[in-house]
């Protein structure tokens, strides 16, 4: 592990110290020093490679119902109590509208350090080995018969974080990300057809370089130019009410949109309406809503070795944890922070987290994801008379309560008798979030379980990205509406 740092310590400090000397009746400070790296290609070309890195230190003061936040990147002892004493000016003056004083739930004061386990550091990988990943994995795309873009990148971050807080916190994490992904569009004379791979959007995990070898670009490149091109060729998804079995990729992206998103507190109390609003949920319904069937077990579990969101404390200095959300069906927890979970009388869930130094930190997602059930793909798809398997996201839609959504796979396959009989293009399914998860009857089992990782999730004004983890293993959920149907 890398030095702890008393200098960056020293710099979050005095900024903790500018807003109590400002009137903050609690303050805590981030010093955040972030590295990313990201290259692309396409058909076999190098397309570029982007290296970004920041500094800085954000501080957050409370004064009476309001927080104020501020940030800067010069990190000298003058600027950081500089930036303490302006938070706590905004909070001074948000807090004039009025309202009931905010309060914390209680946490342990923690003085720690925290690494996350990695093999191989990404950015001491030499480039030319980075570059030869990208470009061979689409000059093989592109050399397949009727592909006409292929592209891939790889992802890597390196963040180092100091927190203190005026409660005594001081802790130290350093956080390591790696992730990559590919895809080809096979261009036909009235369509177009892609697929992905690991899934859409790329997938990015908590490690070391390791995880690039892993799941080994080069090395799937030809499969996935293949699929696409087979796709010009299927036949469009049949529409109407058919069993619908999901692979674990489009099932961690289900979750994040219709059960990530709604159970965040900051949503529920109204706090929160950006980024497609708020949530069906009240807080009145916790621990009898019937979220789903009794095979649905969901938990946001923020220590899941290797998942995107895990982590050592959030940014309020709450241990990662792990906590149950909804059980054998039935709503039973919430993503909170420490204002948010005193305010609804809850423990803190250690899901607070903030994009960069720069940003106020807010309710996140940490690994939320289904506990894995007891079968397999293969005895799903032996056990459904007439349905269809899709896989891989292509696109979405949810309303701003989280309850009616639509989603569209890259490629499907219908299963008849007990066997899949043809490929199909062009899959679609609705639903409404507590019928759909309700129809949830087979759940593969640890075997096919997959820690997913979502990289590009927004929420906020302005709009923050944040990283979670959607673990997931297929599962069938009868009697959906599939295709468009009148």
């Amino acid at each position: 592990m890398r030095d702890a740092g008393n200098e960056m310590y020293d710099y979050a400090m005095a900024a903790v110290e500018g807003a109590l000397a400002a009137g903050a009746t609690y303050a805590d400070a981030r010093v955040v020093i972030r590295r990313h790296e990201r290259l692309t290609a396409q058909n076999g070309e190098l397309e570029g490679v982007d290296r970004m890195e920041d500094a800085g230190v954000g501080v957050r003061a409370l004064i009476g119902s309001s927080w104020g936040f501020a940030a800067t990147s010069t990190l000298t002892d003058t600027a950081a109590k500089a930036a303490g004493a302006e938070a706590a000016a905004t909070a001074k003056a948000s807090a004039l509208v009025g309202g009931s004083d905010l309060a914390l739930a209680d946490v342990e004061v923690a003085q720690d350090i925290y690494e996350t386990p990695h093999a191989e550091d990404p950015f001491t990988v030499p480039l030319a080995e980075k570059v030869a990943v990208v470009v061979d994995a689409t000059a093989t795309m592109h050399g397949v018969e009727g592909i006409a873009v292929a592209t891939a990148q790889l992802m890597f971050w390196d963040t180092d974080k100091w927190f203190v807080s005026s409660q005594g916190h001081r802790i130290h994490q350093h956080l390591v990300e790696a992730g990559c992904g590919m895809d080809a569009t096979a261009v036909g004379e009235a369509e177009t057809q892609r697929r992905s791979y690991p899934q859409s959007f790329g997938h990015v995990e908590t490690g070391g370089y390791e995880v690039i070898r892993r799941y080994d670009l080069p090395g799937h490149a030809g499969e996935v130019a293949e699929e696409a091109v087979q796709l010009l060729s299927a036949d469009p998804c049949p529409s109407g009410e058919f069993d619908l079995i999901l692979e674990s990729s489009q099932l961690a992206l289900q979750i994040h949109e219709s059960v990530g998103h709604a159970i965040e507190l900051d949503r529920i109390l109204g706090w929160e309406a950006a980024f497609a609003g708020t949530s069906f949920l009240e807080l009145d319904a916790l621990g009898s809503l019937k979220y789903g069937s009794e095979l649905m077990n969901i938990t946001a579990d923020a220590t899941i070795p290797g998942a995107l969101a895990t982590f050592g404390y959030d940014d309020e200095g709450t241990p990662a944890q792990r906590v149950d959300i909804v059980k054998e069906g039935t709503w039973v927890g919430v993503l909170s922070g420490r204002d948010t979970a005193h305010l609804a009388g809850l423990p803190p869930g250690g899901m607070v987290r903030g994009d960069g130094f720069n940003r106020l930190p807010m309710v996140r997602m940490t690994n939320v994801g289904l506990t894995p059930g007891d079968s397999s793909m293969e005895e799903i798809v032996a056990n459904t008379e007439h349905g269809i398997v899709m896989a891989t996201n292509r696109s979405w839609s949810i309303d701003d309560k989280r309850l009616n959504f639509q989603f569209g796979c890259e490629i499907g396959w219908e299963v008849k008798d007990g066997e899949r009989v043809r490929m199909v293009k062009n899959p679609t399914y609705t639903g409404i979030t507590p019928q759909f998860w309700g129809s949830m009857d087979m759940l593969a089992g640890e075997d096919e379980w997959h820690p997913w990782g979502v990289p590009n999730c927004g929420k906020g004004q302005p709009m923050q990205v944040g990283h979670t983890g959607h673990p997931a293993a297929p599962a069938r959920f009868r009697n959906v509406r599939i295709g468009v149907t009148g």
